[in-house]
């Protein structure tokens, strides 16, 4: 662990020294190295991951070694050039780098990539060029497995031979192989290259020692086939079968203030917390729906600007943003204006710790070390989830209720309190839950009293001044209803203050049943 935590600072540590460099070498067309002293004697690096995330247009890079995962991602224009081999993720979200990788590379190069080149010159992994939009992903040598799965634009040059299920899912753009390749799977059309693509492509590679020759062949998207998608399975329920008692406090006066807030990211002086008035990030696809009109009244306008949303394009400044597939390509674009990062692992592949390593590294080296950070991973796999989170210093681990397994809300509570027991007791990650629908106070006093820190929710209307009553509503029933309960904090709610009012809820939560004021049997067998 010790070596891990030492190759991410290093990470951290050169991306900083970078980053106040990068716009003057740019300015005098300077190529900045990584990997020598300043006296030009060469010092290879050796794992180093996140390196120059969102370079600049015009920048120049050069480095040297063996690098981790995630290196050149998020680029906007910046030339970078390794001197060695690199891990997976090479130029991810790529929109206008180019990346040249002199030896090879690892999974998913060019992965999400919307514009640039990226050019491998000795081969490459598994799922080369997956869900790239658009740009020029150039292979010299063999490469693995799903070369340009599941891609909607751009181009892929291979100059070898491909793995199987060339272009699975591929929806658009072209792959261009000249070695062996596999039939392809159903929905992906094989043919030979005409003479016009053949000069205009070699006229893209720009490079006579390499060209491809005219018996290379072409994949690309059947246009005879749909696209089958998998159905989403919602969740079976909500939390209507669950309601709120009093404890022995006595109920409080109607003029009593209640505390709602709930901080994100409280892990001392290294962190910038999030206050979240109430305890809810909803959710919300482009934040600039949120500005309001200017004659707004001054307490509804407070009420709305102050509550953080998380969004996957133009968050506030206390905003957090989602990271996903979708959106890596924009992701340098409005980084460093958030207030926190989401990485959504229901949409991104799959990755072992050295890859959400270095996409942590290259991601908060952009935003800002100091920001609060979580993750998203569906209920079925809660405890991969809190590992993870404890494992990685998450400061939020967003369990996400409708990810097509279909359990209840009720019946993830238990779920997500025992993986939380066993995972993330004694750390400084808080758990948060994802629903699929917009909430009301009720729910937020209930899933405060289990434990859970954060509720992600849909929002009810997008229309900001809408968006704002509904906002200013929740505090006020949320503030009666913790002074029904005798209480004058949202920290005083707990599991007692919960009962099941059915005995389906109370089978399924291990909440106590209304009226019969304990757990159901079944919860104490072993």
């Amino acid at each position: 662990m010790a070596d891990v935590l030492d190759i991410v600072e290093r990470s951290f540590s050169i991306n900083s020294k970078l980053g106040s460099r990068l716009e003057a070498a740019a300015e005098q067309n300077a190529i900045l190295r990584i990997g020598w002293t300043n006296a030009g004697e060469p010092v290879p690096k050796n794992g180093e991951l996140g390196l120059c995330p969102g370079l600049p247009k015009g920048s120049k890079l050069r480095a040297l070694g063996t690098l981790g995962s995630w290196i050149a991602a998020f680029g906007m224009g910046g030339t970078f050039t390794i001197q060695g081999d690199s891990g997976s993720f090479l130029g991810a979200g790529n929109n206008g780098n180019i990346i040249t990788c002199e030896r090879n590379s690892g999974n998913y190069a060019g992965f999400g990539m919307m514009s640039g080149h990226i050019s491998i010159l000795d081969g490459a992994g598994n799922d080369a060029g997956a869900c790239m939009a658009g740009g020029l992903l150039s292979i010299r040598g063999n490469t693995g497995s799903r070369v340009g799965g599941g891609m909607t634009g751009g181009l892929i040059v291979i100059d070898g031979d491909v793995g199987s299920d060339p272009g699975a899912g591929m929806t658009g753009g072209r792959i261009i192989i000249n070695g062996r390749c596999p039939n392809p799977p159903e929905g992906v059309a094989l043919r030979p290259l005409t003479a016009a693509e053949q000069k205009d492509i070699n006229k893209q590679l720009g490079d006579k020692s390499h060209e491809i020759p005219k018996d290379a062949i072409c994949l690309e998207a059947n246009d005879s086939v749909t696209n089958q998608f998998r159905e989403n399975i919602v969740s079976s329920g909500d939390l209507s079968g669950i309601g709120l008692v009093p404890g022995e406090e006595g109920r409080k006066m109607h003029y009593v203030t209640c505390d709602t807030v709930a901080l994100i990211g409280e892990r001392g002086d290294e962190n910038t917390p999030i206050a979240l008035p109430l305890p809810m990030i909803p959710f919300i696809d482009d934040a600039k729906e949120l500005k309001l009109p200017k004659d707004t009244d001054v307490e509804l306008s407070n009420s709305l600007n102050k509550q953080p949303f998380m969004t996957r394009s133009n968050p506030r400044n206390n905003d957090f943003l989602v990271v996903d597939t979708g959106n890596l390509s924009d992701v340098s674009k409005s980084i460093s204006q958030s207030g926190g990062l989401i990485l959504d692992f229901t949409s991104l592949p799959s990755m072992d710790s050295e890859e959400i390593d270095g996409l942590l590294v290259a991601l908060r080296s952009m935003a800002g070390k100091q920001k609060p950070y979580a993750i998203i991973e569906g209920i079925g796999r809660i405890n991969a989830l809190h590992t993870q989170a404890s494992y990685h210093n998450v400061d939020l681990a967003i369990c996400k209720i409708e990810d097509s397994t279909g359990i209840s809300e009720a019946a993830s509570l238990p779920l997500i309190g025992r993986s939380n027991k066993a995972n993330l007791e004694g750390t400084d990650t808080d758990s948060g839950i994802m629903l699929g629908f917009s909430v009301d106070a009720q729910d937020l006093a209930i899933l405060s009293a289990t434990g859970i820190k954060a509720i992600c929710c849909e929002i009810p209307m997008v229309d900001a001044t809408d968006l704002a009553l509904w906002i200013q509503g929740l505090y006020r029933n949320l503030s009666d209803i913790l002074r029904e309960l005798g209480l004058e904090s949202i920290d005083g709610l707990n599991r007692q203050h919960l009962r099941a009012l059915d005995h389906e809820t109370a089978a399924v939560s291990g909440l106590r049943l209304a009226g019969y004021e304990r757990p159901l049997p079944h919860w104490f067998a072993r």
